[in-house]
This record gives C-alpha cells, sequence and structure tokens, in this order.
C-alpha cells in the first residue's frame, strides 16, 4: 500500500473509534431498549389463586422464566403492552429451576444470548424484571460479586438487587448480552442475589417439550441444607457467626475444588473470627492468587491487618481496592481511619 494511502486508511480507523467511543451507549440506554423483551409472567392455581413472575424472550417464541414461578398452576400467560398470550407447551429444568414456554406467534423479539464464560469479579451488570408487579419493567444496575462453579457453568451473585416478582428476569451485560436469569436471594436485609447461568438456558433450548407444569423435584436452591451446593451452606454460617462450621464446609469445599477463590475466601473469613492469625493471611493469600479482584478478601484483610498494626499493609490494600472499585475503597478507609490517611 501507498504510504500516503496508509497514513489514510489509519486515521479513518481512528475517527471511526473515536466516533464510536463517543457515541457508545450508556448502561441505561441499552437497558431501556431490552425493556420490549422483558415479559410478566401470570400465574394461576385450581384454588384461584394467583402469582406473578417476570420472564425475557430468548428465542422466537420462546420464553425462559424460573419453574417455581410457572410450578403446579393450573393457567400461564405472559403479558406485554396490555396484551396476554398463552403458551402452547413447555420446557423445564426443574433441578435447575429453568423453564422455556413456547407460543405461536409471539410478536417479541429475543434477546442477545451472552457467553458466561468470561464473567469476571466487579464486572458491570443489570437486571429487569417486575419486582413487586409494577407496569413497566424495572432495572436493576450492579457489579458482579461472586461466581461460583456448578454443573459445567457459574451461578452468578450481583449486587443489582431484586425483589419478589422479579424471578425469572434478565441478567444482562453492559453490552446488552443475557448472562442469567435471577433467581434467588440469602435471607436478611443484606442479602445475597443470586442469577442462574445462561449456558443452562441454551442447553434447555433444545431439550423435548413436556405438557403439563406439575413440579418433578425441588431445585437446587432450595433443597435440604445439607445437601445445598457450598456456596450456600456458608451462607447460614456466616450469618449465624458458627465460625468452626464455617471452617470445616470451606475446607470441605477447597477439597472438592481448590481453585475456587470462593472457598478459600470463606476459610480465611473463619480462620480470621477464630483469631488463627496466620491461617486466615494465608487463606486471604490464596483467595486473592486465584481471584485479584475479590474485594471482600482484599478488604478482610485489610482489616485484619489493621488489627495487627501492619500500617504498610493497610495501605497497600487501600490502594489495591482504588483500583478495583471506588466505593469499596472508601468504605475501607472510614473503617480503618485513621491508618489510612
Amino acid at each position: 500500500m501507498h504510504k500516503l494511502a496508509l497514513i489514510a486508511s489509519s486515521a479513518a480507523v481512528f475517527l471511526i473509534s473515536q466516533y464510536q467511543l463517543v457515541y457508545a451507549e450508556s448502561a441505561e440506554e441499552v437497558a431501556f431498549k431490552l425493556n420490549p423483551s422483558i415479559v410478566k409472567v401470570q400465574v394461576s392455581n385450581d384454588k384461584g389463586n394467583r402469582g406473578i413472575g417476570s420472564g425475557v424472550v430468548v428465542s422466537q417464541d420462546h420464553v425462559v422464566t424460573n419453574c417455581h414461578v410457572v410450578a403446579n398452576s393450573r393457567g400461564i400467560a405472559v403479558t406485554k403492552n396490555g396484551e396476554s398470550y398463552q403458551p402452547v407447551a413447555m420446557k423445564a429444568d426443574w433441578h435447575h429451576d429453568l423453564c422455556i414456554l413456547k407460543f405461536d406467534g409471539l410478536p417479541i423479539a429475543p434477546v442477545a444470548l451472552g457467553d458466561g464464560a468470561g464473567l469476571k469479579y466487579e464486572q458491570a451488570v443489570f437486571s429487569i424484571g417486575y419486582p413487586n408487579n409494577p407496569m413497566k419493567p424495572l432495572t436493576a444496575f450492579g457489579k458482579i460479586k461472586g461466581l461460583y462453579n456448578l454443573d459445567d457453568a457459574q451461578v452468578i451473585r450481583t449486587s443489582a438487587a431484586f425483589r419478589m416478582g422479579a424471578s425469572g428476569g434478565a441478567l444482562f451485560d453492559d453490552a446488552g448480552n443475557l448472562i442469567g436469569i435471577n433467581t434467588f436471594k440469602s435471607p436478611g436485609r443484606n442479602g445475597n442475589y443470586y442469577s442462574l447461568p445462561v449456558a443452562w438456558v441454551k442447553k434447555l433450548l433444545t431439550a423435548p417439550e413436556i405438557a403439563v407444569t406439575t413440579q418433578r423435584e425441588l431445585p437446587f436452591w432450595d433443597a435440604p441444607e445439607e445437601k445445598r451446593p457450598f456456596f450456600m451452606q456458608v451462607v447460614n454460617e456466616q450469618i449465624t457467626k458458627q465460625w468452626d462450621s464455617l471452617a470445616s464446609i470451606s475446607q470441605a469445599w477447597i477439597e472438592a475444588d481448590a481453585s475456587s477463590s470462593e472457598a478459600w475466601y470463606y476459610q480465611a473469613m473463619a480462620q480470621d473470627k477464630l483469631g488463627n492469625d496466620k491461617a486466615a493471611i494465608a487463606a486471604y493469600r490464596k483467595t486473592l492468587e486465584l481471584n485479584s479482584h475479590h474485594t471482600g478478601a482484599l478488604y478482610d484483610w485489610g482489616l485484619l491487618a489493621s488489627r495487627l498494626g501492619n500500617q504498610a499493609e493497610v495501605e497497600r490494600i487501600a490502594m489495591l481496592l482504588n483500583m478495583i472499585d471506588q466505593d469499596v475503597a472508601e468504605e475501607f478507609k472510614l473503617a480503618v481511619a485513621p491508618s489510612v490517611q
């Protein structure tokens, strides 16, 4: 290529990239464009009781929601813009609490399905659904706070809060790709919010259809405590401050999956609370070796360093937190003040 042409071509690429940067859509604008694909799921049972959930159109004529929204119902409909549509068939993954409703001629465009393999801690996300039964879908913005390996995918914990009625709603990355289905939260006012991975939705799309809504089994998150995944078992022990039990459960988790930064984090937390400083520091260090963006581990390690009078470590952790999440960094500075100036 002629040198002048090469310079012109490079300039054009630069101008295009600058144009895209200037006119890039905000997360709010992306979310607004996705609202038409989020539907309200209305159900009734043989006793006349009614319920509300959320759903998202994932392919032409197919809406995914949680099975616990539609289980054992006598009537199901999705509504959008004052119109009501009844499904003609259903696909169910009862164990994972995902059901797909099939329609004939549903005039609602599907969303783009993302790839959960590249998700990262502190990544920006937003959820859309119908919490508390509003007229229009509502959006909540947040970040990914936890990723948990389960059945060849990752359950996602976020700070994008949702309430009753939002079950079956959508979790998107900031580009507008569906990455999860909002499903359950842990107890308490400051609970954890969990979404099921889009990989399970993709797999369910290829499953055979069924004609009944009778629930075949409880979802994994509603199983007896001892049969739930480790990431759920540790929550109650943390809330009730059962540190010895937390240490035992997290150790079993480590033995089952030594690559889980969350398993090491809860082991660190337990040892920290039990006063085993060296063991706690070693586990915090392992957590961050596996996941350098684990703000919870950094925060708690920083508090321990402050109690031990390790000022240099406190300042180092404050700097790292500031690079990852400035809101958490500000909370940390307040928590250890006047250690950090």
